[in-house]
């Protein structure tokens, strides 16, 4: 018995608490909304690019496909950046390059030792 009072408790209390920090647009006035929606964003598919250019770099000298999937999803979603909505072109280019390093590592059969 006392077992499930406990948990009950303890439910409650984690419901008030994930309540709490929700994202609900109660308290939010519409020039707050206006504002948060002026504020520029980051594009996702950037995001894509950086990590799947880190991965080509760390292991496209070794598996030489990775970068050339990285390289045309580069350049493929380079053009879904919109100036006016986001604000960093650089993961794109971040992504781009290391790709474009791992590629030439995996031409030249070069490679590097990763110490984890």
């Amino acid at each position: 018995m006392y077992f499930r009072v406990y948990r009950y408790r303890l439910t409650k209390k984690y419901m008030e608490f994930i309540k709490r920090f929700s994202q609900d647009d109660e308290g939010i006035s519409e020039a707050d909304k206006a504002y948060l929606d002026r504020i520029p964003k980051q594009n996702g598919f950037g995001l894509v690019a950086m990590f799947m250019g880190g991965v080509s770099f760390v292991f496209g000298p070794v598996y030489g496909f990775l970068p050339v999937i990285s390289l045309a999803f580069c350049i493929l979603t380079y053009k879904t950046f919109d100036k006016k909505k986001e604000d960093n072109p650089w993961p794109f280019y971040i992504g781009f390059i290391l790709s474009l390093i791992g590629f030439l590592m995996f031409l030249g059969q070069v490679t590097h030792q990763l110490i984890v």
